[in-house]
């Protein structure tokens, strides 16, 4: 229950600041060009809303044909009931209001529908636009605020440990990545392990010495979806430090001791210790270390449960690795590196969503509050969080009537054949996209519900 809160609450705050963000792209260009903004809400409000304010009206400006100019104090601001979205209600615009009294009136000079259309196509872009230059500013506070420390994969002489799914198609636990179709993968790009999922010949470095080549089926990244992951890296079985009293110190383990073996089974990494210690529960054993170049034999009984008594030292004090620091100045374009980037790998992974393995790997609010770890990372947060911004405004652009993409291909279609769509037609394309969003909302959500009983 306690991890469930925990993602929840992650998810919540994310998405909570990527729709203020979103929203206030909409709100802050339409108000630039005298847009009347009737509502800006945080989640949705039917029947009642959870805080809401309307600011006192001032005295009014005028503008110089003497009608009223809109103002911020137009706006009634507050906070829904339902977590799914947010929305700004913009004066004469066809959207999810449906508002059809107002657009029964006549057009004035502060409504949507009077302003030219590369006005309106802006207002409709700034969601979009805010969002993704959201994600370059946290993808920049992160390269300044953290950096980047990685191992390469050369670096790691003990390789990786393979999901079910990779270890299905050929791969092999100790394989060191090597190409994607030919291309060298490094694992400083952020979209390297997507491009060995997506390519057709993934090569490897095998038993530190033979090149393989790995077929890579159409399917591979749903099977990986399953697994949740595709690969870790080993981490050899080097002590940090001894509990005292505990069977390792007995034995005469020092720290800095790599343990190779026990009895006669081999331990190149942590992910072999765990099964062969089991097997000496209670029992008396010897594990082979490697201490300053030399091979020694210890004599040791193991406790009750099958343990040494050590911890084990970090990865990134084993393998060596590669710190990157940037600069305020330099931070902002790695930002747009990695968000450039991430943008590239998110378009591409849509091709799979086409198919009917994409259809069935379609998650809702779950799949999503998944990505969050158990325990509170900033830096994991910000992470995600820079995703889904980019995420969220790449599926806000796709030409779907209600979404802004469907606003955008309209005002296009009036930009290019000069010829303004009715209203009466906006209104039907409104209803069949809103109709599709929520059938498309129910299927993703159902698809959560249905693996967490039956998978």
């Amino acid at each position: 229950m306690e991890v469930f809160l925990m993602k929840a609450a992650q998810l919540v705050a994310a998405l909570a600041f990527l729709v203020i963000i979103h929203e206030f792209g909409h709100y802050i260009i339409a108000r630039m060009f005298g847009i009347k903004v009737e509502k800006f809400y945080l989640f949705f409000n039917p029947w009642f809303s959870l805080v809401k304010w309307k600011p006192k009206k001032g005295n009014p400006k005028l503008d110089k044909n003497g009608n009223e100019k809109a103002s911020w104090r137009d706006t009634e601001y507050g906070i829904g009931w339902l977590p799914l979205g947010g929305y700004v209600k913009i004066a004469g615009m066809i959207d999810e209001s449906m508002d059809k009294e107002q657009m029964a009136q006549p057009e004035q000079p502060w409504e949507f529908r009077a302003k030219p259309a590369y006005q309106r196509l802006l207002v409709m872009l700034g969601g979009v636009i805010f969002n993704f230059v959201l994600a370059i500013f946290i993808y920049a506070g992160i390269a300044w605020y953290w950096g980047e420390k990685y191992i390469p994969f050369e670096n790691a002489y003990e390789g990786m440990d393979f999901a079910p799914a990779a270890q299905a198609v050929g791969f092999r636990n100790g394989d060191i990545p090597l190409m994607a179709d030919g291309h060298k993968l490094d694992v400083a790009d952020t979209d390297h392990a997507y491009r060995m999922a997506d390519a057709d010949i993934v090569t490897v470095l095998r038993n530190h010495r033979d090149t393989v080549d790995i077929k890579i089926p159409a399917d591979f990244i749903f099977r990986l979806n399953e697994d949740k992951g595709f690969y870790t890296y080993r981490v050899p079985v080097v002590v940090d430090r001894l509990v005292a009293g505990e069977a390792g110190v007995k034995a005469g383990l020092k720290e800095g001791d790599r343990i190779v073996a026990v009895d006669t089974i081999a331990t190149p990494s942590y992910t072999e210790l765990t099964p062969a210690l089991s097997r000496y529960k209670d029992k008396a054993t010897t594990v082979t270390v490697m201490r300053d170049g030399k091979r020694l034999k210890l004599p040791i009984t193991l406790n009750s449960n099958g343990k040494i008594g050590f911890q084990l030292r970090k990865i990134t004090e084993i393998y060596p690795t590669v710190t990157v620091s940037y600069g305020l100045l330099q931070s902002f374009p790695e930002g747009w590196k990695l968000g450039t980037t991430t943008l590239s790998t998110y378009v591409s992974s849509m091709k799979h969503v086409f198919t009917a393995e994409g259809a069935q790997s379609l998650g809702g609010f779950g799949a999503i509050g998944n990505m969050f770890p158990a325990e509170w990372s900033w830096l994991s947060f910000w992470e995600i969080t820079a995703f889904l911004s980019v995420a969220l405004a790449f599926m806000n652009i796709i030409p779907i009537p209600g979404l802004d993409g469907g606003h955008v291909m309209f005002v296009l279609w009036e930009i290019i054949t000069r010829r303004k769509p009715s209203e009466k037609f906006l209104e039907m394309a409104q209803m069949a996209g809103m109709a599709f969003l929520l059938l498309l909302l129910v299927y993703a959500n159902g698809n959560d519900i249905f693996r967490a009983i039956f998978k």
